[in-house]
């Protein structure tokens, strides 16, 4: 697959796929974004302007390059404006027979050649290609959150993907500006393997006193380099989307370090998801897109 402008498509316009939305557009590929609810559409595309718009006051872009880089965006809630795609990345709920099923329809609209990647992180690539009739154009890319700002995503091959897929799946991150690090269908792939379990020794320990929100990030921020505090991770990932993903690993790993603390069923049933709802571990004025 050449680096050359393609056209793109993300489904889902909550936080993970706004941001990788975001992503694309500032790539230069002509950007879908796709949500089946309009309110949700609006805030996702108000989310990636917001995005470039700081960008340029801060001097990271030029005027010229913010503009063209939100032009680049468009929105739709008809699977059928999909229908010149090359690559559609699926960022859905988390929810096996939607991804299946959103995988068939698209079959009938796009071409065969169409690169369909699943940014799944505790959902098994192979179930999921499975609803498509061409499973071995299929790839696992998930991209680290938030998804303007990291550069890691990792490429997981199901049962039934094709060398081409994977290759061509590779060099598209690549011209995104991408890290892709090759890991296993297997749940949680690498990183949340290692991070849901952190997240939630974290929380103990603030459930615990062993310290408050500021100190324990400042303690990681200090002595273990992170670039962000688990409570601002926390945060910015959503502790429903924590919640959600803790909780299917555990149910398919069985490990008790994956299960959510008490403390995180008590913040989703108040409301208090982070920054997408003003409050979570910390308030917050602004619910945009974080980096916008």
């Amino acid at each position: 697959m050449s680096n050359a402008s393609k056209t793109v498509a993300v489904l889902g316009a909550g936080t993970m796929g706004s941001g990788i939305a975001t992503v694309m557009a500032r790539a230069g590929h002509r950007t879908i974004l796709y949500d089946v609810n309009e309110a949700n559409l609006t805030r996702g595309i108000d989310a990636v302007h917001g995005f470039f718009d700081k960008s340029v006051r801060l001097g990271k872009l030029d005027a010229t390059a913010g503009q063209a880089a939100k032009d680049a965006l468009v929105g739709s809630n008809d699977l059928t404006d999909l229908a010149p795609c090359d690559v559609v990345v699926e960022a859905v709920f988390e929810d096996l027979q939607l991804k299946k099923e959103t995988f068939g329809m698209l079959d009938e609209i796009v071409s065969e050649s169409t690169l369909f990647h699943t940014n799944t992180s505790t959902l098994s690539v192979t179930a999921i290609a499975s609803g498509s009739r061409l499973p071995e154009r299929v790839v696992g890319t998930h991209y680290c959150n938030p998804a303007p700002l990291m550069k890691l995503v990792e490429v997981a091959d199901g049962r039934h993907t094709a060398d081409w897929a994977h290759k061509a799946t590779v060099e598209f991150l690549a011209s995104l500006g991408k890290t892709s690090v090759v890991t296993k269908d297997r749940p949680g792939f690498i990183v949340n393997r290692f991070l849901i379990p952190w997240e939630n020794s974290c929380i103990q320990a603030l459930e615990a006193g062993l310290g408050t929100r500021e100190s324990i990030d400042a303690a990681v921020l200090g002595a273990l380099g992170h670039p962000m505090g688990p409570f601002r991770l926390l945060d910015i990932v959503g502790l429903d989307i924590h919640q959600q993903v803790a909780t299917r690993l555990y149910e398919q790993l069985r490990d008790p370090r994956f299960f959510p603390p008490p403390m995180v069923e008590r913040m989703v049933a108040a409301g208090d998801l982070g920054r997408k709802t003003g409050r979570g571990f910390y308030e917050y004025d602004d619910t945009r897109l974080f980096g916008s």
